[in-house]
């Protein structure tokens, strides 16, 4: 049966008129319908774990603007908390972890057979997804990539720089390896029980890739990539992978035929022109209007969207943001987005 999702489409490498539309944490706190459903979960993490809210905040944007795929509604964090580390939230400052940074921190931590005792309410999120999304609507489910999720790990929060993790990797490499490969493994295990409940499509964020230089970026961003992808090709054949090394700049050049993923996520530090002629030429590529125009609207957003759509029409295309969408977005601007998309 020929596939009828836009999403799908555009990923098996069909050039379409009206590209297929989603944005990066389209359920998200710009919402008000969002606010009110963490409101009833209580705070962030209970949400993420309450399989009913979660598939409901995740419907929300469906439901609101119609978007040709959902993303299932979890943290990238939850991986390193399956895997032992304690996790919490600090309102208005984000995420907290304990940390690892020596051999005594990484042997305290599980192995990778025990992360669906802590995930288990995830799979079943998907589970209610895959049964109550719309025939037309795509589900992505997602992971962090190994190296932002280390990164997190090893500095206990985000960091400017990611200065805490690329010091652990100059001064102690065994233990930032066997990291980097733990959560690798993690990763391949997480993103296949996904698929396994009913995700069509999953997709990695290496949030801070742009970060890695050199031999670094390849050893770090490129190789668990490949890794992981690698493994779900042989596990689930046919499912499409994503993926977003965010900033990576040149190293967009030649990243889907080297780690094998069917789509590469752009940020928007490039320029649709560039991307159109040096990444596109591979294969599908998603994005990558800049989020603020999500906050500024106006004749600039249409504009801006129209000339992204023209610049990748040539080859397959996921229209999104470069991130994800902020905030103090106006709701209304991303009806205008999709209307200047859609025609």
């Amino acid at each position: 049966m020929a596939e009828t999702k836009k999403l799908m489409r555009a990923l098996a490498g069909e050039v379409q008129d009206v590209p297929p539309v989603w944005m990066m944490r389209q359920a998200g706190r710009y919402l008000p319908e969002y606010r009110a459903t963490r409101a009833q979960a209580g705070d962030f993490l209970s949400l993420c774990y309450n399989p009913e809210l979660a598939a409901e905040v995740t419907l929300q944007p469906i439901r609101r603007y119609g978007f040709d795929a959902a993303i299932l509604f979890a943290d990238i964090l939850l991986l390193p908390q399956a895997l032992g580390a304690d996790l919490w939230f600090v309102t208005g400052e984000g995420p907290r972890l304990s940390t690892v940074t020596t051999q005594a921190d990484f042997d305290a931590l599980k192995g990778v057979g025990d992360i669906d005792e802590v995930l288990s309410p995830i799979y079943e999120t998907v589970r209610i997804l895959s049964r109550e999304l719309p025939a037309e609507t795509t589900l992505i489910g997602f992971a962090g990539a190994p190296w932002t999720v280390a990164t997190y790990m090893i500095a206990g929060r985000g960091t400017k720089d990611q200065g805490p993790a690329h010091a652990l990797r100059t001064e102690n490499q065994p233990v930032f390896d066997a990291l980097i490969d733990l959560i690798t493994k993690g990763t391949i295990e997480y993103l296949s029980k996904q698929i396994e409940a009913g995700a069509e499509v999953v997709k990695i964020f290496d949030s801070w890739a742009g970060s890695l230089k050199g031999e670094a970026f390849e050893r770090y961003a490129l190789q668990p990539a490949k890794e992981i992808i690698t493994a779900l090709n042989a596990r689930h054949p046919g499912v499409p992978v994503i993926a977003f090394p965010r900033e990576a700049g040149d190293n967009y050049i030649g990243f889907a035929k080297a780690t094998g993923a069917d789509c590469v996520a752009l940020d928007n530090s490039v320029s649709a022109d560039w991307a159109a002629a040096n990444v596109q030429v591979d294969g599908c590529v998603q994005g990558n209007l800049a989020p603020g125009h999500m906050v500024t609207g106006g004749q600039a957003l249409i504009d801006e969207t129209k000339r992204i759509k023209q610049a990748f029409s040539k080859g397959p295309h996921i229209f999104n943001l470069g991130h994800g969408i902020t905030p103090d977005a106006n709701p209304d601007n991303v009806q205008i987005m999709i209307d200047a998309i859609r025609g």
